[in-house]
């Protein structure tokens, strides 16, 4: 067995394989990335359950499809015993009473190491990962930049080299939004693909949760190992199998597949130099797939953004209870602005409009990927431009902190809204940044988005760890 000094820098599959060919060990593996982890100026790490995680390594069975591999828990996602903040001051002493249902799943049937709690932005809220309690997290291309949010934490310390694979959740992007920012594969599934629970409250009804990874062949057998229904989520759909196992199958589907490519998906503004390079990245995956792109298709879809902030900050004025508003000079400046800016604005006049407004949007996704007049997929940016500051704030399109914070998450809301499975791809770099190309299908597509990201993979890899 060969010692391990540093870790593992490959993908997590790959990891699982040297397990069990006896070259390296996930007791040495965990202790090496403590190590990278404390040496690290990311700050993407907020709790380490050392003792734990050393005693399941020793343990692991390394048989299970993640048998041994440390883990990176996203700061949203709870595990028993683990801090439960919401990566907010206010909550900054609760602990969760239990483990959601893709933790139990990633332990028990995948084996996988709980490693570390990754950094999130608070209450999942904006796309960078700064808060109060913890500070800002960077970005492993670029110190000073963020990774993105709200899986921030995750994105870093996977593209960082410190972990090899880690949580995320994406309620309006925040999966595909860091993937994109970090040279990450991000994929979104269909809502209710993964259960959200136990003792999940509905909302807004757009998270999904998944992972941060390396690799697309990691990403499939993530979902392999935590998809399928769960009683404590009703919306959580019936198990699938076999998506690592049928990796580069779908050929055939996709060859006349037909495409829209937008750069103005959902109403963004998107930096011209970037798409330049991720039209010419799409272009290369159309024809190597052979699908076809359509331009006469009408790709709007209206803008929801507001009212979804304003039903969700329902959620946090609940959770932070009777601390509001004393507390409120201890929440993020973006958290504070949302809860003033929404307070008294849900009433029963604004419940039908957003009820309506939603309609609209899902009647808009059905028109644009229809089967027979629309398109298969649609093709456009995971981010409107690179990296931005990691302190922040929000970046402008015309000048001005709350159009940047629109513009912001505009390229990947609608799939969250709709439910649809959408997935960022690695797609080259922009000042030594990486660019995401993010590819959205219908319901129940991630085979097929899988197999356009595996393509990609093939044809033009990418690094695995910033900088390598």
């Amino acid at each position: 067995m060969t010692s391990v000094s540093e870790p593992w820098t490959g993908d997590a599959v790959g990891l699982v394989d040297e397990f069990r060919a006896g070259n390296r060990s996930p007791v040495e593996e965990l202790q090496a990335s403590y190590a990278a982890i404390a040496a690290s100026d990311l700050n993407a790490v907020c709790y380490e359950p050392t003792d734990e995680a050393l005693a399941a390594a020793a343990n692991a069975d390394v048989s299970k499809p993640f048998g041994g591999v440390p883990v990176g828990i996203k700061e949203l996602t709870r595990v028993e015993g683990w801090p439960d903040t919401e990566a907010s001051v206010p909550l900054r002493d609760g602990i969760a009473p239990h483990s959601s249902t893709m933790v139990d799943r990633l332990v028990d049937v995948g084996g996988a190491v709980l490693a570390a709690q990754t950094t999130a932005s608070e209450f999942g809220g904006v796309n960078l990962t700064r808060t109060k309690l913890h500070g800002a997290t960077h970005n492993p291309w670029q110190h000073g930049r963020t990774p993105g949010g709200s899986s921030g934490g995750s994105a870093s310390v996977v593209a960082g080299g410190l972990l090899p694979i880690a949580t995320g959740g994406d309620g309006g992007g925040s999966i595909r939004i860091p993937a994109g920012f970090c040279g990450l594969v991000g994929l979104k599934g269909t809502y209710g693909r993964i259960p959200l629970g136990p003792s999940h409250e509905l909302g807004n009804m757009t998270v999904a949760t998944g992972c941060m990874s390396r690799s697309v062949r990691d990403t499939a057998r993530w979902f392999d190992v935590t998809n399928g229904h769960h009683p404590t989520d009703p919306h959580s759909l019936p198990i699938v199998s076999g998506w690592e196992a049928g990796l580069g199958t779908h050929v055939e589907s996709l060859r006349g597949a037909k495409v829209a490519l937008v750069d103005d998906w959902g109403g963004a503004t998107v930096s011209p130099v970037m798409w330049e390079l991720l039209a010419a990245a799409a272009h290369d995956l159309v024809n190597k797939t052979g699908m076809t792109i359509v331009e006469t298709v009408d790709t709007n879809v209206p803008r929801m953004g507001a009212a979804w902030s304003i039903s969700g900050m329902l959620a946090v004025r609940a959770a932070l209870g009777d601390r509001w508003p004393e507390c409120a000079d201890d929440l993020t400046p973006e958290m504070q602005f949302a809860m003033e800016a929404t307070a008294g604005h849900y009433s029963e006049e604004a419940r039908a409009r957003i009820e309506r407004r939603r309609m609209e949007v899902n009647e808009a996704m059905a028109r644009i990927f229809d089967p027979v007049d629309g398109v298969d997929f649609v093709i456009t940016a995971s981010n409107p431009d690179v990296a931005f500051d990691a302190e922040g704030p929000l970046p402008s399109a015309f000048g001005g902190v709350k159009a940047g914070a629109a513009n912001n998450g505009r390229l990947t809301f609608p799939a969250n809204l709709h439910g649809n499975a959408a997935i960022s791809v690695p797609a080259g770099s922009l000042d030594g940044l990486p660019i995401g190309l993010q590819i959205v299908g219908r319901h129940f597509s991630e085979p097929l988005l899988l197999d356009l990201a595996l393509t990609m993979e093939r044809t033009t890899p990418w690094p695995l760890v910033a900088g390598l």
